[in-house]
């Protein structure tokens, strides 16, 4: 049985009734919540020293979680994940990662993302000074696909797929990742997802942006770079987001991850950076080690809508996000990330104000940069489960550096030559 589903009273469903009570007053506005932290009702703040309930409920909650194992929810895609804090503290004798390849050639005239390399196919790269987007030359999807025609059973159905499949390098230079790419050189990336998002999403209802960062990941080629699909269908998560946003802006009436991004804000503990237009957190939800949720401050639906500002700040968040990434193992940390907006296509015309613009950061890595998270066994058979809490996790990001460990050391090495 799920908490919070039946009518005995768990401190999950005691927290959720709390919380639904200071919704429903702050919509009606007459429930705030004050910079001191304390909860005012209708204007009236409740003497010093004396704890509301719902203060009470959500301290008890939140100590409840990082002490007991528990499930927790994530509206977001409608599903649950078990927290298993006190496993931290087994041994591990399990599989280790090889430690990564520490140079990286800055320029491979063999390497087919490379300025001027010749590429499987016969085309030659342009000289390239910044970002660099072609088609995919082995691309899971084509705009011309045939439709598979009717089933003739219910158990054996299938469906039409076309689109499109492009590659995005970042920049020219293949030993640079993201973070230690500068913020203009971080802004022209964010500036070329929004254009390839409003080209693609001309015509498909879906465009994916992702990007899979290091061998541990699946990438092929160490060389900073993205992938773009288009296609003709929303993919099973993007339907899940679009069924839980839509369900909750209807209950609510505001969308689901603009109220999240609020509530984080005004608890904290899930925060890991915070800025004039955006907010790095990890989700309550997180099934990842040190996964994250990058999340604009303001109602923004689709990246093409982002205003020059917000594309700024957007670079800058990124640039310290990606450094505390690295440095907590002091590694090129590896990750899948990817963007989620409202469809696009012949959809963009419909009603998509209960989505919210956001980014998710899966990264593996667990224990050290050669010890990894693996969703095997029960995550595959039942559901994902994960020791660290995301609160822990939190806390470990934000007490992190936002200078790169190898730009620190290099200074550190050029003093001491001085």
């Amino acid at each position: 049985m799920r908490p919070g589903r039946h009518s005995r009273r768990t401190p999950v469903a005691s927290c959720r009734a709390a919380e639904a009570v200071l919704r429903r007053r702050r919509r009606r506005g007459t429930t705030r919540q004050p910079p001191s932290g304390r909860v005012v009702i209708a204007g009236r703040p409740e003497p010093a020293g004396t704890p509301s309930r719902a203060f009470l409920l959500l301290r008890t909650f939140s100590t409840q979680l990082q002490e007991h194992q528990h499930i927790r929810y994530n509206p977001l895609q409608d599903e649950w994940v078990l927290v298993s804090a006190h496993r931290m503290k087994r041994p591990w004798q399990g599989q280790v990662e090889p430690v990564l390849m520490k140079t990286v050639p800055r320029h491979d005239p063999l390497n087919p993302l490379c300025p001027g390399a010749t590429r499987a196919n016969g085309e030659v790269n342009p000289n390239y000074d910044g970002t660099f987007l072609f088609d995919n030359d082995f691309p899971a999807l084509q705009p011309d696909a045939p439709d598979p025609g009717p089933s003739d059973h219910p158990l054996f159905q299938a469906g039409a797929a076309r689109g499109v499949c492009k590659v995005m390098c970042f920049h020219p230079w293949s030993d640079v990742t993201l973070p230690l790419m500068s913020v203009p050189e971080i802004r022209a990336v964010v500036d070329a997802w929004a254009s390839v998002t409003e080209e693609l999403g001309a015509q498909y209802p879906w465009v994916q942006i992702f990007e899979n960062k290091g061998a541990m990941m699946g990438c092929s080629n160490p060389h900073p770079h993205c992938q773009v699909w288009a296609s003709s269908f929303l993919p099973d998560i993007a339907q899940r987001e679009e069924r839980s946003q839509q369900a909750y802006h209807r209950q609510y009436g505001e969308p689901l991850l603009l109220e999240y991004g609020h509530q984080e804000l005004l608890r904290k503990e899930r925060l890991v950076l915070t800025s004039e237009h955006w907010l790095v957190l990890v989700p309550f939800w997180a099934m990842w080690p040190f996964q994250t949720l990058l999340l604009p401050r303001r109602h923004v639906r689709r990246l093409p809508e982002l205003t020059p500002a917000e594309r700024d700040d957007l670079a800058s968040i990124m640039k310290k996000l990606l450094t505390k990434y690295d440095n907590l193992f002091e590694t090129s940390f590896p990750y899948s990330m990817g963007w989620h907006g409202a469809p696009t296509g012949v959809e963009a015309g419909t009603a998509c104000d209960h989505w919210q613009l956001h980014a998710h950061y899966y990264p593996p890595l667990l224990r050290s940069a050669t010890v990894r998270k693996f969703m095997v066994g029960y995550e595959m058979l039942a559901q994902a489960q994960r020791d660290l809490t995301p609160e822990q996790a939190a806390e470990r990001l934000r007490a992190l550096p936002e200078v790169h460990y190898c730009l620190a050391q290099r200074d550190k090495e050029a003093a001491a030559i001085a």
